[in-house]
Order: C-alpha cells, then structure tokens, then sequence
C-alpha cells in the first residue's frame, strides 16, 4: 500500500455551533441521510485496525465534524487505546483535531498535550469578525469561549493552529486580524476562503468572498509577514509555508496545492467512506469499511474518476505562467460550465505578479539556510 490519511467524523455533521457559513452543514443537507449520528465504539474498534493495518509509513488521522469533541473525550481515549495495540514499529501514526473550542476544558486539553495531538482551532480573527457568524444555537456569538480555549490550551502547551476563514469582513479587516494573532504569540496560521453554498451563485451572502477582496487580503496578508520576516520574526502561514516549499523542489502539504486531488478516506460516523471531505455527498460514497476492503474503496474511487476529473480541470492551466506556483488550486473552488475554472484564478495570478520577487527572497534564504528537508 502506501501512507494513508484518513479524517474521521465521529460526531457526523453534529455540531453545537451554528455557523452560517459552513460547508459541511450544506453538504449534509443534500444528503439522503444528513447526520449518520455518533460513531459507536463498535465501529471505532474496527476503523483504526482498518487503516493502520493497509498502511506503510505513516498513518494520518485527523478528526473533525461537525464537532468531533461531541463525540466525548472517552471516545478519543479509545482511538489512542486502539492506535497503541495495532501500532507498528514501521508504522509512524498522527492525530490531529479540528474544533470549535466550545468543550476544550482542563481535561481535553491535558489529553491533547499528553497524546501529541495537533489542533486547529477555529478563530475568525478578532471579535467583530468572528461573531458576524460563527454562532450559538442562540444566536450569540462564540468568540470569548474560543478565545478561552486558545488559552488553555497555550497554559498545557497544546500543539495548536489558528485556523481562520476568510469570509467578506475578515478581509477588510486583514491587518488587526494579524496583528491580534502575534500579540497573542499565534504564529501558526491557516486561512481558508469562504465557501458559499453549492446550489447558490458564488458572491450572493454577507460572508460570500469575490475574488476581487480575495486579492487585496492576499496582497495585504504578504505584506504584513513579509515585513515581520525581513525583521527576522518568523510567523507561520500555511499557504505562504507551501509556496515556499515548492520553490526549493519540495511537494507542498497542502492537497488543493498539488494540481490533483489526492487518494485520502473520509469516514463518516456509520463507517460511509467518501473520498474528500468537500464531497461527502451520495453520489461521490465510496463504500462502508465495515463491508468494503481498502482496495474496494479505491476501485470505486476510479470508478468514479474522481482523481482524474480534477486532473482534467487542471490541465487547462498548464500554460499559465504561474500554473507551477498555483497548480489549479482546489477543484472546489471551480466554477461550472464549458469554461470552468477556479473562482480565485485572477487573485492568485494578481498575488503572484505582487509577491513573487519577495518569496523568491525568501526562498532563497530558507534554501541557504537548509530550513526545508522536505
């Protein structure tokens, strides 16, 4: 086989947040079954011996939702249990949870610290940013209970992430969002485009990204940790950390960055096995582990052509100049008809004509200075 990454929803599309602009909870409303509910133990007992035993190398879990702390902290207990009793000598395994931070008390986060689990911690930036959506069932904003987590977690040296969407006021709002984050010595950093609903036109929601904001955030962004950088202040911003990557001939990290999508396994609380997390839907189900195999699971992966339609799309722009940088960008972002293409195309083609002479300083010295070894 090959190494395998493999996110788990045990907690399905439940969730105790009701953030308006999620791309899960849409998804699952197109579903014949929305939330399959909480992965039982059961099920549990077999999907860990399910991947490590097909894996070589190393074996990803990431868990995320929904909100997968719904699932209770006895459940994550159990994976590491399980993990223990299957683990290899020639295997390498990793955690990694994404939450909302509404449950991480003391417990979770003394668990996280112990058993080395990465987190992403989802923040939109400073509080009028993120209370424009990420919302209670009640409608109040959960930006002072994640603000909490963030700390707790800093106090148990939690490995964390801020993992951040770029909705239409973050992006106006680019330059107090960082600075916010370093004051509070976040400097590992994520930011994700805002995502509008399937069926909707792209641009239509208070929340809707254009490309045209996408730009002038990206430009502005580069600016602010290029400046810290030339200072020797070193913050880590994923997307930024992958083009640097690539341009010292090392593959990025980042799926929506290789030009394809990748072979990865998404399993949902009833053991419903799909090929990516934006495609959880009927259409694109790959199988069930408690009745497929693995080599089941990848035949109907090729059988949909699920990693060959996204090599089609990016095919298209191989004559780009900056196609060896943007590599298409992630099909979901792609827009539909004859002449589909990524939404964002023209920022990334405005960023890089921006940037590019100052991440190539960068990787120049990142190259000099061996920080990259793959």
């Amino acid at each position: 086989m090959h190494p395998i990454s493999v996110m788990i929803k045990p907690s399905s599309s439940g969730c105790n947040l009701r953030c308006r602009y999620c791309f899960y909870a849409d998804e699952a409303s197109l579903r014949t079954i929305p939330n399959y509910g909480f992965m039982t133990p059961e099920l549990l007992e077999q999907a860990i011996p399910f991947f490590m035993n097909a894996a070589e190398g190393s074996c990803s879990f990431m868990f995320q939702g929904g909100e997968p702390t719904l699932a209770g902290l006895d459940f994550f207990r159990k994976v590491v249990s399980l993990q223990k009793q299957y683990a290899r000598p020639d295997l390498r395994v990793t955690n990694a949870l994404q939450t909302n931070g509404m449950l991480l008390d003391e417990a979770w986060c003394s668990f996280l610290a112990e058993n080395h689990f990465l987190v992403g911690l989802s923040l939109d930036g400073i509080k009028s940013t993120h209370d424009c959506y990420r919302l209670r069932p009640d409608g109040k904003g959960s930006y002072a209970a994640v603000l909490r987590a963030a700390q707790r977690m800093q106090s148990h040296k939690v490995d964390f992430n801020i993992l951040t969407v770029v909705t239409a006021p973050l992006a106006q709002n680019v330059t107090k969002v960082y600075n916010f984050y370093k004051r509070n010595n976040w400097l590992h950093q994520q930011y994700i485009p805002c995502m509008d609903p399937l069926d909707a036109q792209r641009g239509g929601n208070g929340y809707s990204l254009t490309p045209q904001a996408y730009t002038a955030f990206l430009k502005k962004l580069f600016d602010l940790w290029y400046q810290d950088f030339a200072q020797g202040f070193i913050v880590s911003i994923r997307y930024f950390d992958n083009l640097l990557r690539m341009m010292n001939g090392i593959p990025p990290e980042s799926c929506a960055m290789t030009g394809h999508c990748n072979v990865q396994y998404l399993v949902e609380a009833d053991g419903s096995v799909f090929p990516c997390d934006f495609y959880a839907m009927d259409g694109y189900c790959l199988g069930n582990l408690k009745t497929d195999t693995i080599q089941q699971l990848d035949e109907q992966r090729h059988a949909i052509g699920f990693v060959e339609t996204s090599l089609e799309l990016t095919r298209r722009c191989a004559g780009c100049k900056w196609y060896a940088l943007c590599r298409g960008g992630c099909r979901r972002d792609y827009t539909s008809g004859e002449y589909s293409h990524n939404y964002y195309c023209e920022s990334y083609q405005a960023f890089f004509e921006y940037a590019y002479p100052r991440l190539l300083q960068v990787a120049d010295f990142c190259r000099q200075r061996n920080l990259f070894r793959g």
